[in-house]
């Protein structure tokens, strides 16, 4: 009979338990789930201007030897504007780092976030974590979240060269990305 008490009294308390947790968790989810929108596909067209060094730098080598060898760390800070003259509307930031990550060409891994502060898509970002073979006339990047409207992002960046400095690593990218999100 004691046995049967015992038993008893910890299944309660097992219930009782795993209602409040029940309770609680579903307290935490977000008001919207994402099953219940609809996806939206965007298509984001902008420039990425990394200037490596000197009096206005938005890039600085943090580890690693120089010269875009392997192991060069850098991290950044730099604009994201409309078009490709450094004068052009801003329309964000890329914010993250990029190491030089194989040693029989320069490719670099890619962490970075792209911060948004105009229009639609101010204050969100979406994060391209990827493999980038800057010698490649076109580079693909996997986009693998984001936050704000691109709150459960994924899809994938086309980044190509425009212009580059050889002597100090400064250079304009130009970015063509396609994003899903709700």
């Amino acid at each position: 009979m004691a046995s049967f008490l015992t038993y008893t009294t910890l299944m309660a308390l097992f219930s009782i338990f795993s209602f409040t947790i029940s309770i609680v968790s579903s307290q935490q989810l977000p008001q919207e789930l994402p099953a219940m929108r609809t996806e939206k596909l965007s298509h984001l067209h902008f420039y990425f201007h990394d200037t490596l060094g000197g009096k206005n730098a938005t890039a600085v080598q943090i580890a690693g030897p120089k010269n875009f060898r392997f192991g060069m760390t850098v991290m950044v800070d730099s604009p994201l504007t409309e078009g490709p003259e450094r004068s052009s509307k801003l329309v964000g930031r890329a914010q993250g780092l990029y190491a030089v990550a194989a040693q029989q060409e320069v490719a670099l891994l890619m962490v970075m976030n792209f911060a948004f502060m105009v229009g639609k898509f101010n204050g969100s970002s979406i994060s391209v974590v990827g493999r980038n073979p800057i010698l490649h006339a076109i580079r693909e990047m996997p986009v693998l979240g984001g936050s704000g409207v691109f709150r459960y992002g994924r899809g994938y960046a086309l980044a190509r060269t425009v212009w580059v400095d050889a002597r100090t690593g400064s250079g304009i990218v130009e970015y063509n990305v396609s994003v899903l999100h709700f």
